[in-house]
């Protein structure tokens, strides 16, 4: 009797036990290191799977979707949580090309193991900061199936309801100048109501600004996109959710498949969320780079630096010899290390005559970057080089020739597509061109994903409604100021933006008398080079602005870095203000900029940034104009400045 009496509790223990373990499989939890962020994967009695994120115990994210469908199984309902597992990783590594150069990465990682209805496994991993929430699937190799093929991802993000966006809409494709879009360049929406539906109805690109009504703040983007993956972008806001969808079919004129595949065991690439009760973690994440690892070693050292344009403000009419040795010239003058010869130079100039520009440019202690089409077959670009890019033979050889002369770089334009197809072509120009030893920019492209870090040449991309509108239409100049102080919270944080920026002519023309007028100061526009982070900047200048810039300009030009150890924010809204600090060696640039009309009152404490006692120098518009140069003088650390609308300031020790 007491033997039946001890297996009945036994049986019960057991019950209760195979109870408990049932329970805790349909959740798993992991929090930052510092507690301050939690997120917790779940699924409900249909088996959906989904995950929430609490900062400082407020909802951030709400029961937001996971899962895919792939031609190996439907892992978006009737799944199971198996088990889960949490490990503390840390790590740190050296980063040029990026706001910071030494990065740490401390971080709380889960991997939940689920199954679906026919048992095929199926693993999501999350990474957890005291700043950012990254995850991405995870697909081990089940039974023969050696590859996979995505067809649909559930992957969503579910915000509070009163919370407002910062979105640029997704273009069409095929349409824009010679049918090159999707490319980036729509313009943004600032404090837009969640339900609003894109411009475009195709939802919305990276990355994505959120702030939330209970005053926190998140940026979605992604990071690790390679070969064995396509780029992705949002959808409008559906039922509250927007959703992880694929290039549309129509992107590079219908070529390739909108459904991305790899081989198995294999896993997509990092969703990233950074955090925050304000916009500071956000602007200084460096989840972006701590989450991939370079996808090949060089052999060779690339210099970063400042470069010379002529296109931007003297077009196409510009890329002749004799205009390119002006602005040779002027890069010697302003001790930049590059000029850019942009599209035509193949037919307005030769190749010939290029070899001798080059040997020029390299006697005046300049190096060159020569641009080119990135294709032929999928758009109706004109402008030459074309049909170099996209075929390895023919590429492999023209990098062999330009290497053969010394040029030191590529501007490749007008990608129009995010399909898997596409970001191959990214990668097989970066792989080639390394193999050569040249920096390349992308321009009329897709956003970096992780770049700098993944391909040690890869030194920019466009992504975004750049200055070179600005010659376009006067509506353009108009919104300068709203998107230079837009743009460092949003774009920019996820990666180098080749803006091409700072103007010193105060008409958009070659003859500085015609043409649109830029309405922002002279100062806000060198403040632009500390807020815009790109390792190359091809700065707007033109030969005529030795005369006529104001000298202080021009001295601050020759000697901003392009290449940043620290970035710090101290305040800003994004599209009305901002003051951010960037540090390279042991000297600090402050850019206190106002993007509005009014004018705007600032405090800062220079000598959390500077130091105590520090010398600080400040530039400032002067009422005639000109620039001003003063010796800043704060009462116990603590720095009130007036900046003017559309104006700025620029602190430097």
């Amino acid at each position: 009797m007491r033997y039946i009496y001890s297996r009945a509790i036994i049986a019960i223990c057991l019950l209760a036990l195979v109870s408990a373990q049932t329970w805790a499989q349909k959740s798993a939890e992991v929090a930052s290191p510092d507690g301050n962020i939690k997120v917790t994967v779940k699924t409900d009695e249909k088996g959906f799977v989904t995950y929430g994120v609490k900062v400082e115990g407020a909802d951030f994210l709400i029961d937001s979707p996971l899962g895919l469908t792939a031609n190996n199984g439907d892992f978006r309902s009737n799944m199971t949580i198996t088990s889960s597992e949490t490990k503390a990783v840390k790590k740190e590594f050296k980063q040029t090309r990026i706001k910071h150069s030494e990065v740490k990465y401390d971080a709380n990682e889960m991997i939940v193991h689920t199954e679906n209805a026919e048992k095929v496994p199926f693993d999501i991993q999350f990474a957890v900061t005291n700043t950012d929430v990254a995850f991405r699937y995870i697909m081990p190799k089940s039974g023969e199936t050696g590859s996979t093929r995505i067809f649909h991802e559930a992957t969503g993000f579910r915000f509070p309801k009163e919370t407002t966006t910062f979105l640029c809409p997704q273009s069409d494709p095929m349409v824009g100048w010679k049918r090159t879009k999707p490319s980036y360049e729509e313009e943004y929406v600032a404090d837009a109501p969640l339900n609003a539906h894109s411009k475009f109805n195709h939802g919305f690109t990276f990355p994505c600004l959120f702030h939330l009504p209970n005053d926190g703040w998140a940026l979605v983007s992604e990071t690790g996109v390679d070969s064995k993956y396509c780029a992705s972008h949002l959808s409008n806001n559906i039922n509250g959710v927007f959703m992880v969808e694929f290039p549309m079919p129509g992107e590079n004129n219908g070529n390739g498949t909108v459904e991305p595949a790899f081989a198995l065991p294999g896993a997509t690439p990092w969703r990233t969320i950074s955090l925050g009760k304000s916009l500071k973690p956000i602007v200084e994440s460096t989840i972006t780079w701590a989450l991939v690892d370079p996808v090949y070693e060089t052999e060779n050292e690339y210099k970063m630096g400042k470069g010379t344009w002529s296109w931007i403000l003297w077009q196409d009419e510009s890329i002749n010899y004799d205009d390119q040795v002006k602005y040779i010239d002027l890069a010697a003058a302003m001790k930049f290390q590059y000029v850019l010869v942009d599209n035509w130079w193949d037919t307005n100039i030769g190749r010939d005559k290029i070899a001798e520009l080059v040997k020029y440019a390299q006697s005046k202690g300049v190096d060159v970057f020569l641009w080119y089409s990135s294709s032929g077959y999928w758009n109706d670009i004109v402008q030459g080089p074309i049909n170099c890019m996209d075929r390895a033979i023919v590429r492999k050889k023209e990098m062999k020739w330009m290497k053969s002369l010394g040029v030191k770089g590529i501007k490749v334009d007008f990608f129009g597509g995010d399909k898997q197809e596409t970001i191959r072509l990214y990668e097989d120009i970066l792989s080639d061109a390394d193999d050569n030893g040249l920096m390349v920019i992308f321009h009329g492209c897709t956003i970096p994903r992780g770049w700098e870090r993944m391909y040690p040449n890869y030194v920019g991309s466009e992504a975004v409604l750049a200055s070179e509108n600005m010659i376009f239409g006067q509506n353009n100049c108009d919104q300068e100021g709203f998107r230079t102080t837009l743009y460092p919270f949003v774009r920019n944080v996820i990666g180098s933006m080749e803006y091409g920026g700072c103007f010193l002519n105060k008409r958009m023309h070659k003859s500085n008398n015609s043409g649109n007028y830029r309405k922002t100061s002279d100062v806000f526009q060198l403040s632009s080079c500390i807020l815009f982070q790109n390792a190359i900047q091809n700065f707007a200048i033109a030969p005529n602005n030795l005369e006529d810039a104001p000298k202080e300009c021009l001295e601050f030009l020759t000697n901003v870095p392009t290449e940043w150890d620290e970035t710090r924010l101290i305040e800003g809204y994004p599209g009305k203000y901002i003051v951010m600090a960037r540090r390279h060696g042991d000297k600090w640039y402050v850019a206190v900029t106002n993007g509005e009309m009014t004018d705007r009152e600032v405090s800062i404490n220079i000598d959390e940034i500077f130091g105590k006692d520090a010398k600080v120098e400040m530039l400032s518009d002067a009422k005639d104009g000109g620039v001003l140069k003063s010796q800043v003088k704060a009462k116990k650390g603590l720095l009130k400045l007036k900046v003017g609308g559309e104006k700025a300031i620029v602190l430097m020790n």
